[in-house]
């Protein structure tokens, strides 16, 4: 994982550049390197080491004129190797070398034989590709200034006050002057009527093993970030059985706001259930919103679920890093996938079930992935996600929407996959987190973390500013003090049209509340009474 910057153009400044590229050096603080090709084009790289660390500087020269930077991991990069690029010379062993080789052999058509999360720019003399993951797991911006010049960047800092106008990179997509913007990724389960597959419970299983045994690729340590609710205990209980293989222990980490906190303790009991080494970090409420401006400032958004869920794993990354953890796996997209937010339960039909997983999974790049990848990068730590590999996608999906719905199985949200892992005969998890209600990441942490952040933002905002948010933000306007607060920061540092049109808010479906905690579902068995109450603004 690492931070990217390419200008496409003439006559940019060099050192600029360099100060431009550093607005995210967090993004990669082992080494920093910028490229100048003859044809006046710059490719600018911050890097973190984790795979070949010590010959895999960027940005990479191919066999003879295209240069290339890239961010994330190609999982099937020996694969590659071995196979369709058995005849080139390679000049490192880095993972991502292998792309710009696939230019070379294919020209532009080589994205989906990419296994991994990427975002990468390959130029050649003046003709030049730009690529992005299929679900966005790692970010991508891409921006064109006064002069006509085509910037791509890691994240907007770089280029919000170089470019005219500036927008996301869509997932999926790889972008060049001939072709514009060209969608690669065109899975059978876009369209809501392939959802035809029977359910297989081996099969969910056994492609979920598999997508984190290719995630457990490093030459550095790797962690777990351990909340206690189904998804991020699924992954413990899968990479400390293959870590097991090679006699390896894996490290997870939670947070809360105490010990106490419902994600802590149910983080513990999985811990010593699977004998990781465990590590159990806490904030306070004063240093949460102490650094919520620093927050918002990495995170580039101002949607109100994300800020919320950043804050806790802001201060969880920090502590990761410090103990010299330079990768951790992430249980993001499972809730997209299974429908396993607790409005899913109100959905009105099956179709509509299905369409509305296929939405969340679309947008995962707008809310969760976002907050993976930056609040874990403002310190340096890569987050992967297994329940995003894209065979695993592509089994998941498809799986008929009758097996998926929570009322098919007394309101059990992602019944399928736990029945997956509830083995008897070889427990995954204790019956007790395994089956366990779902808690949002924000919510898990401590109750009280929202309600005061809710309160403390209240305090901050007259309600004559919430009156005039139209006025003073026209675009997406705020409409709780909560939000206002959050996007008053967000426009000292992004003042651009153009970066609040970034920004996607994340609201719940079909449930009056549009309050995005899950305590605001009917549902949640210990739902709070103000935040779940109908129609609460605050």
């Amino acid at each position: 994982m690492c931070g990217i910057l390419a200008i496409i153009g003439k006559g940019k400044d060099e050192e600029l550049v360099k100060t431009l590229s550093k607005r995210m050096s967090h993004r990669g603080p082992d080494e920093s390197d910028l490229h100048v090709t003859e044809n006046g084009h710059i490719l600018s790289h911050e890097r973190l080491s984790i795979i070949d660390l010590y010959s895999g500087r960027q940005p990479i020269q191919g066999t003879s004129t295209a240069w290339m930077v890239h961010n994330g991991e190609v999982y099937n990069h020996q694969e590659l190797r071995d196979g369709v690029l058995k005849g080139h010379t390679f000049r490192t062993k880095s993972d991502s070398e292998v792309i710009v080789h696939l230019y070379e052999e294919f020209g532009y058509d080589f994205c989906n034989m990419l296994d991994g999360d990427w975002a990468f720019v390959v130029v050649d003399g003046d003709d030049f590709i730009a690529g992005r993951d299929p679900m966005g797991v790692k970010p991508l911006y891409y921006g064109l200034d006064e002069r006509g010049r085509i910037y791509f960047s890691s994240e907007m800092k770089p280029i919000a006050d170089q470019c005219k106008t500036f927008s996301t990179f869509p997932p999926g997509h790889f972008y060049t002057q001939k072709t514009g913007f060209v969608k690669y990724y065109k899975p059978e389960y876009e369209d809501y009527l392939k959802a035809d597959q029977d359910l297989d419970l081996d099969l969910i299983r056994e492609t979920l093993t598999e997508a984190t045994r290719k995630r457990l690729m490093s030459d550095v340590p790797i962690g777990v970030l351990l909340s206690g609710g189904l998804d991020s205990s699924l992954t413990s209980a899968i990479a400390s059985r293959l870590l097991a293989e090679s006699g390896k222990k894996l490290h997870s980490f939670s947070i809360g706001l105490d010990a106490d906190a419902p994600d802590a303790a149910a983080a513990r009991k999985v811990a010593e259930y699977l004998g990781t080494e465990h590590h159990e970090i806490h904030f306070t409420i004063e240093e949460g919103i102490k650094i919520l401006d620093k927050l918002i400032w990495h995170l580039e958004t101002y949607d109100v679920t994300s800020v919320r869920a950043s804050t806790p794993m802001y201060f969880l990354s920090k502590a990761i890093t410090d103990m010299g953890i330079k990768v951790v796996l992430s249980g993001e997209g499972a809730d997209e996938i299974f429908g396993g937010y607790l409005y899913f339960r109100n959905a009105p039909s099956t179709e509509d079930f299905q369409k509305e997983t296929i939405e969340r999974v679309q947008k995962l790049f707008t809310a969760d992935l976002l907050r993976a990848d930056k609040s874990t990068m403002a310190h340096g730590l890569e987050a992967r996600v297994p329940f995003l590999d894209k065979a695993f996608l592509d089994m998941a999906v498809r799986i008929k929407a009758e097996e998926k719905m929570p009322k098919t199985y007394d309101g059990k949200e992602k019944y399928i996959l736990r029945k997956a892992f509830d083995t008897p005969e070889n427990p995954y998890l204790p019956a007790e987190v395994l089956w366990r209600q779902k808690e949002q990441f924000s919510d898990g942490v401590g109750y009280n973390w929202i309600d005061q952040l809710i309160e403390y933002c209240s305090s901050q905002v007259t309600d004559e500013q919430l009156a005039g948010a139209a006025v003073e933000f026209p675009y997406n306007a705020p409409t709780t003090k909560e939000a206002y607060f959050y996007r008053s920061i967000f426009n000292k540092y992004y003042p651009q049209v153009s970066a609040a049109q970034t920004v996607r808010k994340w609201i719940p479906k079909w449930q009056e509340n549009q309050d995005p905690s899950g305590r605001a579902n009917a549902a949640h068995v210990q739902a709070d009474t103000e935040i779940a109450k109908t129609g609460v603004t605050v």
